[in-house]
């Protein structure tokens, strides 16, 4: 208890968002430099090559092979397959690049140029202020080429999605496609200007329609008033209060409201609580299993919260319980502590989902 108390004093001087240093947040598990592939890491490398080799990918096999993750060399085609930019059909793949990549500097040419007209300036100037607070730590999100591809992007979606427009937290949902589809995780520390112009426009494009890809299952989250998120944090709280009913009756003795803590968790999937490398292995997952970023994330933030069961029933009031909600140590978490809590979340699905009361989509 002691131990928990002087960890929390120490996290009282941190901001709300976690600070995780660059190296923890965009390296992945088998970044150059780690250890050779062990035998089983091989043979799973070569099923998926295997896989995307093949004239038409069987993307039900794919999916499977995915959930448990994607190997590092194969994730940037596999996220594009999965997420439905790209078609199974090898040969018709560069056709589709090429179109969509032209379709989305069309309308950089259409709209760009009304981010200062009088209907769209206040989007325009919010996402402005949001981007250099995207991911502030890693100097990759700091560089001005990447800021101007995030400017673009995230106008281009919010003036082409009316009923939401931009809001915050989106932002953070373009990053990891960004790095993942330019491997950029792969070529740290680098200038993105120092690409060749192609090289950026394809990044830019690619990451713009796997955004969309996932954003159009989660429209609602981001739609006025956000009345899928209060739909999934009142889901969680009915969940938690069948799966752990002391955590629950803890928040409820010391009148801590899920909203305070898991509105975030939903509304930035998770992104804000962990490091970027545990984003990206849990997306492997989500792009996995159907319904993943709209259905699955409640099981996910369920066995997550119930992972700090411990922590959270030592403390005893609300600041503390609160500090710890939007500080949990999460910094040295990796692949091994993802998968569990993937596997816990499998289990509460199974568990939970046919239980009508709990959670109406």
């Amino acid at each position: 208890m002691s131990s928990v108390r002087s960890s929390l004093q120490k996290q009282q001087s941190l901001p709300v968002r976690p600070i995780i240093p660059l190296v923890a947040r965009i390296s992945d598990q088998n970044a150059s430099g780690a250890p050779p592939m062990t035998v089983r890491e091989k043979s799973r490398l070569d099923k998926f090559k295997q896989l995307l080799a093949s004239p038409n990918t069987d993307l039900e096999e794919l999916r499977k092979h995915s959930w448990s993750g994607i190997p590092r060399e194969v994730r940037p085609i596999t996220w594009r397959l999965l997420s439905g930019y790209l078609p199974a059909n090898k040969e018709r793949r560069e056709l589709v690049l090429k179109r969509k990549r032209e379709e989305y500097f069309g309308f950089i040419e259409q709209y760009y140029h009304s981010r200062t007209d009088e209907h769209y300036k206040d989007t325009y100037r919010q996402i402005h202020i949001d981007i250099p607070r995207t991911n502030p730590l890693i100097p990759l999100f700091q560089q001005p080429a990447v800021q101007e591809v995030f400017e673009r992007i995230l106008f281009i979606w919010a003036i082409r999605h009316p009923a939401s427009g931009y809001v915050q937290g989106i932002n953070d949902l373009v990053t990891p496609f960004f790095v993942l589809v330019g491997k950029l995780h792969q070529r740290t520390p680098f200038h993105v200007a120092a690409l060749p112009l192609e090289t950026q426009r394809n990044i830019e494009a690619d990451s713009f329609w796997c955004m969309s890809k996932l954003l159009d299952g989660i429209q609602d989250n981001y739609t006025f008033a956000q009345p899928g998120i209060q739909n999934k944090v009142k889901a969680l709280e009915e969940l938690v209060s069948r799966i752990d009913e002391d955590v629950h009756n803890h928040f409820k003795k010391y009148e801590v409201e899920y909203l305070q803590f898991a509105f975030r968790w939903m509304n930035n999937l998770l992104m804000r609580e962990l490091p970027l490398r545990c984003t990206i292995r849990l997306w492997d997952t989500y792009q996995a299993e159907a319904e993943g970023f709209s259905h699955f994330h409640l099981y996910v933030c369920a066995a997550f919260l119930i992972e700090w069961r411990k922590e959270i029933l030592s403390m005893v009031d609300f600041q503390g319980l609160l500090m710890l909600l939007q500080n949990l140590p999460t910094i040295h978490w990796g692949n091994e502590e993802v998968g569990l809590l993937l596997a816990e979340a499998y289990r509460l699905k199974y568990m939970f989902a046919d239980a009508p009361s709990h959670y109406k989509r």
